[in-house]
């Protein structure tokens, strides 16, 4: 008996319910990697004041619901320009720095207490039908920072405009245990008792490499930083930042102050700094929870990183190479064969989450190996990494002292001959593998000379 179904999914919803479950699933990796990690979020007075601000206190809250250990630093120099304005006083820059004199640091005092009064009330919501319903959210501070002046520089007398001089991390760090969001102020006082007005990007980046922060991120006024051509790049190494600083071509007024802190907190001990859009809605969330990300990331080293596979890795393999089982482009492998085969497969992480592999299957006897199961995840396959893992096999095939490497495949012929392999019928295969070969699957046969 035919029965019509009790609901009647449309397909557009059914695509949209598809795709939120492959988002969660692809984001649960990140969730496991950053909770009770500390994440140092800056960001401008144009960002509290802006219309984002809403937004960035339900971002907050959920990073905060899931583990992350957050401080945000907050800027105020907008409102800080209101105030001045209000009691009919010039703001007075040199080299993008505020000169803060007397009646300019009581303009500085009024506008950050109101700046931080309006952030904690954000972050401190809690109504029905909000992103924040049911939660609480401790907002704490301190005087955690020492400060001192800046001093005297090209003839001009900065006054009570100050850097940091030490921050106490070990007061923060006792918030951050007790599940607080540490919201810090750009204010710093010295040992005599003096207030000094600071900039809040040295304040977040000073405050993440005092407590070794996984991340600093910033929210500018840019998409993060981009090529000649207008396009974003995703990730540099901080050698590569300070080359395109010392070009001074194409940085915003906001990337010019966040990317040499941004250098220096990775050369520091800060694990990576993030540009992020302060305009893109939900930029927090899509920088972190999704494969390709939304900003520029700032590193040490680069971020894709080869290595040999151990057993740990076989849950992100068969979640790696599963799709492209099931599509036909590779053959089907069990857990069970993936523990005992381990060994011979060569990884690429992106930022710790597993990207890419590819398997060397030695057959000493005819001096060959076959390259096996090479797969990138589809978001990386812009990325050259396919190009990196085949160099990475070569690598390994001259140390077994092989002379030939050979591939099969149904679906990626071209990318092979591209790379120097040519196409040989199956007879020519070693023995152990012509034996083994699938008929039915009618793979198409490749070698390299090594």
């Amino acid at each position: 008996m035919n029965r019509e179904p009790l609901l009647h999914v449309p397909a557009d919803e059914a695509d949209s319910t598809a795709q939120f479950v492959a988002w969660v699933r692809g984001a649960a990796p990140y969730v496991h990697a950053f909770r009770g990690k500390t994440f140092v979020i800056g960001f401008g007075g144009e960002v509290a004041a802006g219309a984002r601000a809403q937004s960035l206190a339900y971002d907050c809250n959920l990073l905060a619901a899931l583990g992350i250990r957050l401080v945000l630093v907050h800027g105020a120099r907008p409102q800080i320009d209101v105030e001045l304005a209000r009691r009919s006083l010039e703001p007075r820059y040199h080299h993008g720095l505020r000169v803060t004199d007397a009646e300019a640091l009581e303009c500085v005092k009024a506008a950050m207490a109101v700046t931080r009064l309006e952030i904690e009330a954000q972050l401190s919501q809690g109504l029905p039908n909000t992103p924040m319903a049911g939660s609480y959210i401790r907002v704490t501070g301190g005087n955690f920072i020492t400060a001192r002046p800046v001093g005297v520089l090209d003839g001009v007398d900065y006054q009570y405009t100050g850097a940091v001089r030490k921050i106490i991390a070990e007061e923060i760090k006792a918030d951050l245990d007790q599940q607080n969001v540490v919201l810090i102020s750009p204010l710093g006082v010295s040992p005599a008792g003096e207030i000094f007005n600071l900039s809040m990007e040295e304040v977040a980046e000073a405050v993440a490499v005092a407590l070794r922060a996984e991340k600093l991120i910033y929210l500018c006024d840019a998409p993060g930083l981009l090529d000649p051509d207008g396009k974003l790049i995703d990730s540099v190494t901080a050698d590569e930042a300070e080359r395109m600083l010392r070009a001074g071509e194409g940085l915003t007024e906001d990337l010019d102050l966040y990317l040499p802190c941004a250098v220096r907190a990775v050369r520091r001990g800060v694990g990576r700094v993030h540009l992020i859009d302060h305009d893109k809605d939900g930029g927090l969330l899509l920088e972190f929870f999704t494969h390709a990300g939304v900003g520029t990331v700032v590193s040490r080293d680069p971020l894709f990183r080869l290595r040999e596979a151990t057993v740990e890795d076989v849950g992100d393999l068969i979640a790696l190479i599963s799709p492209m089982e099931q599509d036909g482009t590779l053959v089907r492998r069990g857990r069970e064969l993936l523990e005992q085969e381990i060994e011979r497969f060569t990884v690429v992480e992106h930022d710790g989450v597993l990207v890419g592999c590819a398997a060397l299957y030695p057959f000493s006897d005819d001096r060959a190996a076959e390259l096996a199961c090479l797969a990138v995840a589809p978001e990386y396959r812009r990325a050259g990494l396919g190009d990196q893992l085949l160099k990475r096999i070569e690598q390994r095939a001259r140390r077994h002292h092989l002379e030939r490497l050979f591939v099969l495949t149904t679906r990626t012929a071209h990318w092979f001959r591209e790379r120097g392999f040519s196409e040989i019928g199956p007879d020519a295969l070693p023995r152990q593998k012509r034996e083994l070969y699938n008929y039915q699957r009618r793979s198409k046969v490749f070698v390299k000379a090594l």
